[in-house]
């Protein structure tokens, strides 16, 4: 998505410097095998903590280029591909994507501040990307908010985040987290995964660091 969204956005800046025009992302999410024993054609798919991860990743990627992007549709809201809720006759459950949105909603309408990532890579077989993925963005009332994916499976990293000229207090957060990558919510144990507080992070001068766990979401507040 980011290779997608930032070569488009370096067309469109030759032929529309001014940034009049949106780049908007019509359908983003994981799309896997369907659930066993559903209808195939109806495409119904579990929802993971690597789903969570995904979903993170993704809107950091939206915000960081949110000069350009301002759509992208989540395929699909109920029950189809990277849903945020699953139903079973009477049952209702929210997805660990769900989660994720819900937690990154205090971007909505605030700020964009550039962020850059530098740090350990997650490698699988030839495969590299960065470990930890980050947004922020500062909301009406001055308060700044820091959304971190750590995609390392295996991994907690140490992240240190130089806040430069910002002057904040105090710092407080959220986490999104499970023992396992492949656990999900399931209408038995709809609970598993959710959003829990975040003690793990300190503020030392014009710095906070924090420790994050492997496969893990976490979205700081700094006042």
């Amino acid at each position: 998505m980011e290779e997608y969204v930032t070569k488009h956005s370096e067309i469109m800046d030759k032929y529309d410097p001014k940034k009049k025009v949106a780049l908007v992302v019509d359908e983003w999410g994981g799309w896997y095998d369907v659930e066993p024993g559903t209808n195939g054609a109806f495409l119904y798919q579990q929802n993971s903590m690597r789903d969570a991860m995904i979903a993170g990743l993704t809107l950091n990627i939206f915000n960081n280029h949110c000069d350009r992007v301002r759509m992208a549709n989540l395929a699909q809201c109920v029950n189809v591909l990277q849903a945020v809720i699953l139903t079973n006759e009477e049952k209702i459950l929210l997805t660990p994507t769900y989660h994720v949105m819900e937690m990154y909603n205090v971007h909505q309408d605030a700020l964009m501040l550039p962020v850059d990532v530098t740090g350990n890579e997650y490698v699988l077989g030839d495969k590299k990307l960065k470990a930890v993925s980050a947004s922020a963005s500062k909301d009406k009332s001055g308060v700044v908010h820091i959304s971190l994916v750590n995609i390392d499976a295996n991994k907690g990293q140490d992240v240190s985040i130089d806040l430069g000229s910002l002057a904040v207090k105090s710092v407080t957060g959220r986490i999104l987290r499970s023992d396992k990558l492949q656990d999900f919510n399931s209408f038995d144990n709809p609970d598993k995964i959710k959003p829990a507080t975040f003690n793990g992070a300190t503020i030392s001068g014009s710095t906070v660091t924090l420790k994050m766990s492997a496969s893990s979401v976490v979205v700081l507040e700094l006042k």
